[in-house]
């Protein structure tokens, strides 16, 4: 065989290998997942579980991260198109911002499987699986109300305003926190889900408002920077309540830190997403309409040995 046919032959071979209709093998295809940056250890748990759920399906698989900055998310889904991906699993750089990256993927042919965050359009995604966040925070509100014995000052921090996650978190927190009229809030500020910022920003807030009783944070970063704030400053008993169930949050409660968070099972998320892009590459369909959503749990001193990284274990 001359060295011109076995090149054809090859590029035919590497051809077939790449084709991701239904009903392919699923060895030959692959999954790229991109989520936000991996330092938040949220994310790198639902990047890790997706990945690996994707190989024991015996898919092919990439990670990439976008840092929440919605330009670079065009650029991977850009390279997931060149790349001739088999599906995307997305946790995405924004609401508004996200919709033309996916809706660009699906002009391609490629679906796409949102997790953790909703984008404000329907028909493009095939599925939008996201934590209950409304029912997550509603439930963490509940506790922090418990905590403060019905009463107190309090300060709220706020996560990117460009997520979805934060105006829903927010929503639920207030809709069960305005209903006590003993619970006044005395400071809201965004830290964009940062521990750094939330870190600098109770600093601040308190220098006015010392005799705060409680913080409630959209998400664990920023618990965890609001916990350490107040420990500096000598104000160790504030009640502390956050959301994600992270592990820096679990050990925080372990120690007698933060009081409580809320438990979204991004792993759960991030598995449910990989298993119906199988299945609709495999049959065409996911068996489950676009928006999902899964319920989050109530994590305390009294359970928090049954939690492991974002699931029970």
């Amino acid at each position: 065989m001359n060295h011109r046919l076995a090149a054809l032959l090859a590029a035919a071979f590497a051809l077939a290998l790449a084709g991701c209709g239904p009903g392919k093998p699923a060895s030959k295809k692959l999954i790229a997942i991109i989520t936000p940056a991996h330092d938040n250890p949220f994310f790198k748990a639902e990047a890790d579980t997706a990945a690996a759920r994707a190989r024991e399906l015996g898919y092919d698989a990439t990670v990439t991260t976008h840092d929440d900055d919605a330009h670079k998310q065009d650029q991977l889904v850009d390279v997931a198109i060149a790349n001739s991906a088999a599906a995307i699993v997305l946790d995405n750089a924004g609401a508004d911002a996200s919709v033309a990256a996916v809706r660009k993927a699906k002009a391609a042919g490629i679906p796409v499987f949102l997790i953790d965050r909703e984008i404000n359009a329907n028909g493009v995604a095939v599925s939008q699986i996201v934590s209950n966040n409304y029912q997550g925070a509603t439930v963490g509100a509940q506790e922090f109300v418990r905590l403060m014995g019905e009463k107190g000052p309090y300060i709220e921090l706020v996560g990117r305003e460009s997520d979805t996650n934060a105006a829903i978190r927010t929503r639920g927190y207030h809709d069960v926190l305005d209903k006590y009229d003993g619970m006044k809030q005395v400071g809201r500020q965004s830290a964009n889900w940062s521990q750094t910022e939330a870190f600098s920003k109770v600093e601040t807030m308190i220098q006015a408002n010392r005799n705060i009783k409680g913080v409630i944070a959209g998400n664990d970063t920023m618990a965890v920077g609001a916990a350490a704030a107040l420990k500096n400053a000598g104000l160790d008993k504030v009640i502390v309540v956050g959301l994600d169930g992270s592990p820096d949050a679990l050990a925080s409660i372990r120690a007698g830190g933060m009081k409580a968070t809320v438990l979204q099972p991004a792993a759960k998320v991030a598995r449910m997403a990989v298993e119906q892009a199988h299945q609709y590459l495999t049959t065409g369909s996911t068996g489950a309409p676009e928006k999902q959503t899964v319920d989050c749990e109530l994590v305390t001193p009294a359970n928090v040995d049954q939690y492991g990284l974002f699931g029970r274990k």
